[in-house]
């Protein structure tokens, strides 16, 4: 395997994070410096004191200089000075003394202060004429970078945060694009649209992502192929069975006409029976797993229809008794009149099987709640091991088979009532009861409407 995609993202990760380290330095430094400088107000407030101070200087009023220099002070709770300078010539050449401006004991107000220095600078506003200067410490309100360790942190520590989230969520969409991609068509495939491809649906990506994606496709092509051929397996199985044994059934019809009395005869009208429905419910079931069909399109009474069923019960099994706890009605829409009723069926006959001569069977509906209903039939048989109670669903799956040889019992009743119970929204479970005996569970939802019968399955 190439590795594109590893190769990829360590290249895309190097070089973002390369990329972040040098966007924040230059942004840190950059606005560092912004924020060393006084605002432009300021700045001119601090000329105009200089141009007053100037004023009154050579105006030669000391005094009135001097109270406007406390006033001054007074305003701003700082201090502030009116200073001369003379440069004198120790040693060296002479004639640079022009160049000298300034008392350079503050700083210009268009120069930086620094941020880390814990005391406000002096500032130095020179006059124009007699090498003078006011000096004055600058007031804390015109102390910039008041907010530079809040910068500071959403620049080192926010700043890196959102970016990277940024990225990540980016890097995030290139990865997960092709796998909703191929969630999507694995879903589509498993609802049973099996020409759905993905790799085409990538453009031109190449790298693991889109391999992965081509593995789809050809699992997906083969699998397809494998299930429609079963599928039509299934119809010619379904057409080619039910013919001769139709045959069959006619010719064993007549021969028990002409032998009724032949024990031989008698034993291959039941054994012909018994595979009659046995083709008939492996085709059904056969069919429900894998067309899994949604079918509820009509209204029905549950106690109408469970009524109609123990009345069967009772008739083919007289040695045993139901009891039934029902309400007066119990109306359900969207649902199937056949597939209800032959689920129901199947687990009513499988709970009369298995409990003794003389015992009960117990048959219960309520509502529970949110739309639901819930049957339960409780037999008063052995029940059955914790550990196959799921397994009794599965299709030929027997617990006890030599009664189940005794009963032509071929296990496909439970499994295909779950089936049925399946295309219309509802199911079974198992298990023991405490007072002994088994309890199947049947929940049905009383509104199963379109768009939910359709993802059944």
């Amino acid at each position: 395997m190439s590795r594109k995609l590893l190769w990829k993202l360590c290249l895309l990760i190097a070089a973002g994070i390369v990329a972040l380290f040098y966007l924040i330095n230059t942004l840190t430094l950059r606005t560092e410096e912004q924020m060393s400088l006084l605002e432009v107000s300021h700045r001119e407030e601090l000329k105009r004191w200089g141009e007053e101070a100037e004023r009154l200087f050579l105006s030669g009023d000391k005094a009135q200089l001097e109270q406007w220099l406390q006033a001054l002070q007074e305003q701003e709770n700082t201090w502030a000075t009116v200073t001369q300078y003379e440069v004198t010539h120790i040693a060296g050449e002479r004639g640079n003394e022009d160049r000298y401006i300034g008392y350079n004991l503050g700083r210009d107000v268009d120069w930086k202060v620094h941020l880390y220095f814990e005391d406000n600078p002096v500032m130095e506003i020179p006059f124009t004429t007699e090498k003078t200067s006011l000096l004055v410490l600058l007031p804390d309100r015109m102390r910039p970078g008041s907010y530079w360790q809040t910068t500071r942190l959403a620049l080192q520590i926010l700043l890196p945060m959102g970016i990277l989230a940024l990225f990540s969520l980016m890097l995030y969409r290139h990865i997960m694009h092709p796998l909703r991609k191929l969630e999507q068509a694995t879903r589509e495939f498993s609802r049973g649209n099996f020409s759905v491809r993905v790799h085409r649906q990538l453009g031109g990506r190449n790298d693991e992502i889109s391999e992965l994606a081509k593995t789809f496709d050809q699992m997906a092509a083969r699998i397809g192929e494998q299930i429609v051929n079963q599928r039509q397996l299934i119809a010619d199985l379904s057409h080619e069975l039910r013919t001769p044994l139709t045959r069959l059934d006619i010719a064993i019809e007549d021969a028990g006409t002409r032998y009724s009395d032949d024990k031989n005869i008698q034993r291959i009208q039941r054994e012909s029976a018994h595979i009659r429905r046995l083709v008939e419910d492996t085709l059904t079931l056969a069919w429900l797993d894998n067309e899994r069909p949604s079918v509820g399109t009509e209204d029905l009474d549950l106690v109408d229809l469970i009524d109609v069923i123990v009345e069967d019960a009772r008739f083919e099994f007289p040695n045993r008794t139901i009891c039934t706890r029902l309400p007066d009605t119990a109306e359900i829409r969207h649902s199937n009149h056949q597939a209800v009723g032959q689920a129901l069926e199947n687990i009513l006959r499988n709970a009369m099987r298995y409990t003794p001569v003389g015992q009960a069977v117990h048959v219960l509906l309520e509502e529970s709640g949110q739309e639901r209903v819930v049957i339960d039939i409780e037999d008063s048989g052995p029940g059955v091991p914790e550990a196959l109670l799921d397994n009794i669903f599965k299709p030929f799956f027997r617990a006890d088979r030599s009664r189940a040889s005794e009963s032509k019992n071929f296990g496909l009743g439970l499994a295909l009532a779950r089936r049925q119970l399946n295309s219309v929204g509802a199911t079974v479970e198992a298990f023991n009861r405490s007072a002994g005996g088994l309890c199947m569970r049947i929940t049905l939802p009383t509104r199963l409407y379109k768009s939910t019968v359709s993802a059944i399955g």
